[in-house]
């Protein structure tokens, strides 16, 4: 069944310090949990990230760690949140609305089915993939070309990779000047459309799920700056 388009959906980031990291590892575990059966919130993800170069263990960075909140209301009170940004030297917020989405997310549509509509301003993006056991190193071999692109796109703000596991469940998330600086990347670069003809013939996931979003808003900093400033 096809879940209600959420109408405020949070991405947190959080930096902390190397004396901070292994706090950081032992309370991701728990806070899984807590951050599912926050009140208002209907899907939730603690994530760890790294750069996105190869989708493999080495990317990680255990400095930064990340949280996606779908809410019921648009209105979001995130006591996980707020322990995170305790312990943080650097945060960042964005509020989104989704403009997209398609495929799903351990078995849900976490940002339901929206209408698809063009909007000015930015927008970020959503990847998500399980990748199957077998196909991973054809996968990794095609990711390198396509990350390199990517951070030299025209119109990109910030990037990075998103993960549930340091194998295996990844993805990426990044922010757009606009919605055709992100189509431009998606459907003109080479060797991004050549790893979307692949994915069908190569097999690569067992699940995944591509959105785009409308920003309302952010607080906030990435590696010293605003990326929407």
């Amino acid at each position: 069944m096809t879940e209600a388009v959420p109408p405020l959906v949070t991405l947190h980031l959080w930096r902390v310090p190397r004396r901070a990291v292994p706090k950081a590892v032992a309370r991701l575990a728990v806070d899984r949990g807590r951050a599912r059966r926050t009140d208002g919130v209907r899907f939730a993800k603690m994530l760890g990230t790294g750069d996105g170069r190869t989708f493999t263990v080495r990317d990680a960075d255990p400095t930064r760690w990340a949280m996606l909140t779908t809410w019921a209301t648009d209105r979001a009170n995130s006591p996980v949140a707020r322990s995170w940004s305790r312990i943080a030297e650097e945060t960042f917020r964005v509020d989104l609305r989704p403009l997209v989405s398609r495929g799903s997310w351990s078995g849900r549509q976490p940002f339901g089915d929206p209408q698809p509509r063009r909007t000015t301003g930015p927008v970020a993006a959503v990847t998500r993939a399980r990748l199957a056991v077998r196909r991973a190193p054809s996968f990794w071999s095609a990711v390198p070309p396509v990350s390199a692109v990517l951070q030299r796109s025209p119109g990109l703000l910030t990037a990075v990779g998103i993960g549930e596991a340091p194998v295996g469940l990844q993805g990426t998330f990044s922010l757009w000047s606009s919605g055709d600086a992100l189509r431009d990347f998606a459907h003109r670069e080479a060797a991004h459309t050549d790893v979307i003809a692949r994915t069908q013939t190569e097999g690569w996931y067992a699940e995944e799920l591509f959105a785009r979003f409308e920003v309302l808003g952010s607080e906030g900093t990435v590696d010293g700056r605003d990326p929407l400033a």
